[in-house]
């Protein structure tokens, strides 16, 4: 599959004049997805120019950062260029799909900012969930937790115990406030000169924070119902923007919960960076670090080596795969 890529990018690019519509196509250029609805995207080309495309059939995806070869095209009316292939990715954020399988939703990220809030719900959880998902991608996360401004001063306590282990085992936590500002210029130095994608439950602040950041967007914000707790979700497509202090910020999708059952168990347990060193101290090789004796993760976790929350996360990931993996899935 990766050689046929190859092929047709080379294809594209020094004979573009074999492709069907040689009459009406420019020569082949490159250019960034800045977006996609449906069968098109946008792009920005080497000017800085964004120009609306349609899609080659036998292209499969692209998602906002892919890097694309593409042609314009001379006509009055309609998109102004076609893509024709997408360039391979150095990594790709994937989110699972119960009827569709794993969709990609952003590509070429350097950095995945998780943005979690204290409301509608503080879920080191669901941060967990992302956690993987970025160590399984090979990005830099970066944990994020909006709306501290809602905390008095126990409760931030509690929350910064609980982010000074985060930080132990390699994973930087910042508090922030988007309403009243507080945290908010560490935010912005951290995404200077980087490729980064901001994901998170619906709610918990994403597009404030791009508005923000970058004023002139005007993202669309989502309040929390009053009925359920839960963030409305409003952004529906992916959309890369450009920093003004240099970089790129990728405005996700809201999800409420971030699905894993595409990975093995295996893979989850990777995910969790601090497991592996002490799984050799577990008496049996295949401990499932449960219930069986001497085993070397609960024996971290009585010794405050583990944050206990940390192990029983790892636990509901494996139950919620094992209860709401559909039936015709694979592993991918």
């Amino acid at each position: 599959m990766r050689s046929n890529r190859s092929r047709k990018l080379d294809q594209t690019r020094n004979n573009p004049e074999n492709l069907s519509e040689d009459c009406v196509l420019g020569p082949a250029l490159n250019g960034v997805v800045i977006s996609r609805y449906g069968q098109q995207a946008d792009i920005e080309n080497e000017q800085g120019e964004l120009v609306r495309c349609d899609m080659r059939r036998t292209i499969n995806s692209i998602v906002a950062g892919d890097k694309v070869i593409w042609h314009e095209v001379q006509s009055d009316g309609g998109a102004q260029g076609v893509i024709e292939a997408v360039q391979e990715r150095d990594s790709v954020l994937t989110r699972p799909d119960f009827y569709d399988g794993v969709k990609p939703v952003a590509a070429n990220i350097e950095q995945v900012v998780i943005l979690s809030s204290i409301l509608p719900e503080l879920s080191w959880q669901i941060i967990d969930r992302y956690l993987v998902a970025v160590e399984q991608m090979g990005a830099t996360p970066v944990i994020v937790i909006n709306k501290i401004d809602l905390l008095d001063a126990q409760q931030q306590t509690q929350i910064q115990t609980i982010a000074n282990y985060y930080q132990s085992i390699g994973y930087p936590v910042y508090l922030l406030s988007v309403k009243t500002q507080q945290g908010f210029d560490t935010i912005a130095d951290i995404l200077q000169d980087k490729v980064s994608i901001v994901v998170g439950q619906s709610g918990v602040g994403k597009s404030s924070l791009v508005n923000k950041l970058l004023p002139d967007t005007n993202a669309t914000t989502g309040d929390v119902s009053d009925v359920s707790g839960l963030g409305m979700h409003t952004t529906t497509v992916a959309k890369l923007y450009h920093l003004p202090t240099g970089g790129d910020l990728i405005d996700s999708p809201g999800v409420r919960e971030f699905a894993l059952w595409h990975l093995s168990a295996e893979e989850i347990f990777d995910g969790f960076i601090e497991f592996a060193q002490y799984r050799a101290q577990c008496k049996f090789r295949d401990c499932k670090h449960l219930d069986d004796p001497k085993c070397g993760l609960k024996a971290a976790v009585e010794q405050g080596l583990i944050l206990p929350s940390r192990l029983e996360n790892y636990h509901k990931i494996l139950l919620s795969i094992a209860e709401n993996k559909p039936a015709h899935s694979k592993h991918y």
